[in-house]
């Protein structure tokens, strides 16, 4: 182990779902004490803690935290980069770590979002929890600059998905549904997954519209939940037990990125340019490719999203998205399953949870650990997350050989 690696000794989640009985630091200290637990470690072993939240609960999330699980003196960073907000606080545990500050860190993303009324849950919202104001901020049509469209999560992304099919053909409302119905077919053996139901086509298709072609069950479902995770040094870990030093994920690549300048638009994000970087930086870094993956946790805000988003991780070769799904390869019994967690359309999209979760899914398949949606011999996965503002986050993460 070479002395710059990084890897993740301990990471967990809650139940994604609704919590009412618990705040947003409850939740976050449930996700931190399950961690550390499953690293074998305490607080008092954890150098840099990294917090991350975006509804509340409006003074700084991760001294809070401290005073529920442990207060050591060390550096806190609270952390809010819209949907990629875990993956960000997350990454800035690595870069403590890496940098030598310190041995071992602590990332944890949370958010209460359950009766807020939020899109997913059947309400009228942002996905990041900003109300529809009719005549505000967040109206139907955005300022007009190189590009005019919607600046809401469900035009963004419907608009995504129709743009793809009219480039490369083959799209249709019941293919994007399909998407969907993937999703929750999988969910059904995740049981921390907010949503366990199966959905049938004609259920997904004939549910209240949102934003065409995204029904409500196409879309993301914003609960309550919580993730952490606890990252090591590979110096650090070679002085620990055999057992986690066997149960170490390696992190070989953590990348994130935001839109380059385009001179085409600098109102909507393009999320396609800003994915397309981060998996390229990633697998130059991991010094894999996608053939190599075993298993993809991607951001499907909606399912327009999933869609363009096996493009974007080049899963498949450009303008491919389309025969890529109907080949079956995303499904979990597929080429390279994808969202074998029921992805957030079906576990849930607590934002700033998200991050974490996802590479909390791809760690238990890697360790062994996933149960009866265990993808077999799984070696190397990607956790992908995309943040509309734009942030994207891309990690690879591979099995330990110890």
């Amino acid at each position: 182990m070479a002395a710059d690696e990084i890897w993740i000794l301990g990471i967990n989640m809650t139940k994604f779902g609704k919590h009412p009985d618990l705040d947003t630091v409850d939740l976050a200290a449930e996700a931190t004490m399950r961690a550390l637990s499953d690293a074998q470690v305490t607080m008092k072993d954890i150098g840099v803690l990294a917090a991350g939240n975006l509804m509340g609960p409006g003074r700084a999330l991760g001294q809070q935290l401290q005073k529920q699980v442990g207060q050591t003196g060390i550096p806190v960073y609270n952390v809010a980069n819209a949907c990629a907000t875990g993956a960000t606080a997350l990454r800035t545990a690595i870069m403590a770590v890496k940098a030598g500050e310190c041995g071992m860190g602590l990332a944890v993303g949370v958010e209460k979002l359950a009766g807020a009324g939020l899109l997913g849950g059947g309400g009228q919202a942002k996905s990041d929890g900003a109300r529809y104001e009719p005549n505000g901020r967040y109206g139907a049509v955005a300022t007009i600059d190189g590009r005019i469209g919607t600046d809401t999560m469900p035009g963004v992304f419907a608009q995504i998905g129709m743009e793809y099919g009219h480039r490369y053909g083959g799209t249709s409302f019941e293919l994007f549904a399909r998407i969907s119905e993937k999703n929750h077919a999988h969910s059904t053996l995740n049981p921390l997954a907010a949503y366990n139901k199966r959905m049938s086509l004609e259920q997904i298709m004939g549910d209240v519209m949102i934003a065409y072609p995204n029904t409500r069950p196409m879309c993301s479902a914003n609960c309550d939940g919580a993730a952490a995770a606890v990252v090591v040094s590979g110096a650090k870990l070679r002085t620990l037990a055999p057992d986690q030093q066997r149960r170490a994920v390696k992190v070989s690549a953590s990348v994130l990125t935001t839109d380059p300048w385009e001179e085409a638009c600098q109102v909507l994000p393009n999320v396609n340019t800003l994915t397309r970087n981060a998996a390229q930086q990633a697998y130059e870094q991991a010094g894999v490719g996608p053939e190599d993956l075993d298993l993809v946790e991607l951001h499907d805000c909606f399912a327009t999203a999933e869609l363009v988003h096996y493009d974007n991780l080049m899963l498949c070769q450009p303008g491919e998205a389309v025969p890529y799904f109907e080949s079956g390869a995303t499904w979990r019994d597929g080429k390279t399953p994808v969202n074998v967690s029921g992805g957030l359309q079906s576990k849930g999209h607590p934002i700033a949870a998200t991050g974490i979760a996802n590479i909390w899914e791809v760690c238990h398949h890697l360790r062994g650990e996933a149960g009866d949606r265990q993808i077999a011999d799984a070696k190397v996965g990607l956790a992908h997350v995309i943040g509309l503002g734009s942030a994207c986050g891309v990690h690879i993460l591979e099995r330990s050989a110890a």
